[in-house]
C-alpha cells in the first residue's frame, strides 16, 4: 500500500497543486483515465471547503490531504481541523459511514450553502463518498476502484 500525504496552508491558490497531485497519483495507481477529471474536481470541492472552513474559523494549521493505492482501490482523504459548527447542517456520520451521500434536498435552508453545495457536487462525482464532522475537524474520504494492468511503473 503506497501513500502520498500533502499538507498546504489553508489559501485558496494551493487548491490548484493539490487536484494536479491528486490526479497525477491517480494515474499512477490505475484510476481509469476516463475517471481523472472526476478525481481532480472533487478533491477540489473538497479542498476548497476545508480552505474556506479554515479561514471561517480562523484556523491556522495546515489543510491534510492523503493519497493512499490499495489492492484494487484509490482513496483520497482531505482533512480540516475546523470544528464543526453544531447549529449548522451537517451530514451526519452515522448516514455517511454507511455509504450514504448528503441529501442535496437538505441544504435548503442551509446556513452555509456554498459548504454545503461542495459536498453535493463531490457526491454526484464520487460513488464511495464519507463525510465526517466534529469538534476537532472534518474528513472527507473518497475512493475509485483501479485496473491493476494500466499501473504505471
Amino acid at each position: 500500500m503506497a501513500t502520498v500525504e500533502l499538507r498546504f496552508s489553508a489559501l485558496p491558490e494551493h487548491v490548484r497543486t493539490a487536484r494536479l497531485v491528486a490526479a497525477a497519483v491517480a494515474r499512477r495507481a490505475g484510476v481509469d483515465e476516463a475517471v481523472l477529471d472526476e478525481v481532480r474536481l472533487a478533491v477540489g470541492e473538497a479542498c476548497s471547503r476545508a480552505v474556506g472552513l479554515h479561514i471561517s474559523s480562523g484556523v491556522d494549521s495546515p489543510v491534510r490531504v492523503v493519497l493512499t493505492e490499495e489492492e484494487k482501490r484509490f482513496s483520497i482523504e482531505v482533512g480540516d481541523d475546523a470544528p464543526a459548527d453544531p447549529s449548522s447542517y451537517a451530514v451526519p456520520a452515522a448516514r455517511t459511514a454507511a455509504g450514504h451521500h448528503p441529501d442535496p434536498d437538505a441544504l435548503d435552508g442551509a446556513e452555509d450553502g456554498e459548504d454545503q453545495m461542495g459536498l453535493a457536487v463531490i457526491s454526484g462525482l464520487v460513488d464511495d463518498v464519507e463525510v465526517t464532522t466534529g469538534e476537532a475537524g472534518g474528513l472527507i474520504r473518497m475512493s475509485w476502484p483501479t485496473t491493476p494492468d494500466s499501473v504505471t511503473p
